[in-house]
């Protein structure tokens, strides 16, 4: 609602994002004037803020620049109606109880519910999982219209869990744990098959053999055992120079799981899955609530990160999801990911044309696959509609837009939904508002 005292049809719009230039244009079709500050200074801000504008709206990617916007506006005009445009939850749950009349709104959790569903199943436009345990989905009626249903948990078949964990390992992209697997796999082979022989072939007591072995992987040699002869002398010495090279791929891989991040599990839930999963590649804060959304509707997720140092891989290895260092883009990796026995893949990282070039390389392994991709921030391909037959597509831009304006015109939205072509606008009453629509001509919030 406009606070008392309002003298213009004005909004204030801080930002230089694409989100801040859409909104400018939404308000601007409505018939409302804008106020424009890219990157103000505080005398800028203070400026334009005693004209009393209608609202303030923060637009910026950059959450504590956003939080310093956000507490300035509301110390030089006190009860303005004021929109934040916040990423990390713990910001805006601190914001919000300084605050109180600030709405804060993050992209992330906007877009999540409509990139989760088309990953859970065909014909889902959005599903969110409630605090009862129901899952909220939201499909479209061949009328066209969005409609709001009650479904379930997905359950995740119990025996591809136990396929994963034991086959995960064999194709994990994970050089260190592979480097561990082959020489665990190496000497316990030398082992197996130096036992089989002192026991079978030159009928040693079993007992003794296997000591004899061990001693032949440890590099000591034969003890007590009478000689078996030059054949066995030979491969034994073969054996040992071969353990020397599998001890040291064994020690690495050791070496490489104490001290690097550890992104997957060797046993237990943190195994790379092999079939019916999800990749998200690209793990910002859309990716990390994306994984989460979908481990909470019972789908099995891996994810896939560029920078090591990446804060979201600290978090999913607490959420019990596997990851993988490396492009989304490259053929290798997602043949050892299980693309071609994966249920979905989500391409939502920050770069539109990052998120496209994973699209394309998807297409060129598993074309039937579902493919998700996050668009609508790059100038250049922000009429997302020309990407339709790459796969599902969810403009962050355009949801995040009609939730702010939504919120500056006096509605009270309760979320947005992308179609990949339309976004809606969720009513308290469950009901779907088609953006367009809201902004028609003839409708106002502020004066019925």
């Amino acid at each position: 609602m406009a606070y008392e005292g309002i003298a213009s049809r004005t909004f204030l719009i801080v930002g230089d994002g694409s989100v801040a230039r859409r909104t400018i244009a939404a308000l601007t079709a409505r018939s409302y004037s804008t106020t424009h500050l890219p990157a103000p200074g505080d005398d800028e801000l203070r400026a334009a803020l005693e004209l009393r504008p209608a609202g303030v709206a923060v637009l910026i990617h950059d959450d504590v620049t956003s939080l310093r916007y956000a507490l300035a506006a509301a110390h030089m005009s006190a009860g303005v109606p004021l929109v934040a445009m916040i990423f990390d939850r713990t910001i805006s749950e601190q914001l919000s109880e300084l605050l109180p009349h600030c709405h804060i709104t993050s992209p992330a959790d906007l877009v999540v519910p409509s990139l989760a569903g088309p990953c859970l199943r065909d014909g889902l436009i959005a599903a969110h999982l409630e605090a009862d345990g129901s899952v909220d989905e939201v499909v479209e009626s061949t009328d066209g219209r969005l409609l709001q249903r009650t479904g379930v948990r997905h359950r995740h078949a119990r025996w591809r869990s136990v396929v994963s964990g034991l086959t995960g390992l064999v194709k994990t992209p994970d050089t260190g744990t592979r480097m561990l697997l082959l020489g665990l796999w190496g000497l316990s082979s030398i082992l197996f098959v130096d036992w089989c022989a002192l026991t079978f072939i030159y009928h040693h007591d079993p007992v003794l053999a296997l000591r004899e072995s061990v001693g032949v992987i440890a590099t000591v040699g034969l003890g007590d055992l009478p000689p078996p002869g030059y054949g066995y002398a030979i491969f034994s010495s073969i054996s040992m120079l071969l353990t020397l090279v599998l001890t040291a791929l064994f020690t690495a891989g050791v070496v490489d799981r104490i001290l690097g991040p550890r992104l997957s599990g060797i046993v237990g839930s943190r195994v790379l899955p092999t079939s019916g999963h999800v990749i998200v590649v690209g793990l910002g804060q859309v990716g990390l609530r994306l994984c989460r959304e979908l481990v909470r509707l019972g789908l099995p997720v891996v994810g896939v990160e560029r920078d090591r140092e990446a804060m979201s891989l600290r978090l999913l290895r607490d959420l019990g999801v596997p990851a993988v260092l490396g492009h989304g883009g490259d053929r290798k990796l997602l043949l050892r990911l299980g693309v071609l026995r994966a249920q979905a893949i989500a391409s939502v990282g920050s770069d539109d044309l990052d998120n496209i070039a994973v699209a394309l390389a998807v297409r060129g392994i598993s074309p039937s696959l579902r493919m998700m991709i996050r668009a609508g921030e790059h100038e250049s391909i922000e009429d997302t509609e020309s990407l339709l037959h790459m796969g599902t597509l969810r403009d962050v831009a355009a949801m995040t837009t009609a939730y702010v304006v939504a919120v500056l015109l006096g509605g009270e939205p309760v979320g947005v939904v992308n179609t990949g072509t339309d976004t809606y606008i969720r009513t308290p009453t469950g009901g779907f508002e088609h953006f367009d629509e809201f902004l028609r001509p003839g409708w106002d919030a502020f004066h019925g």
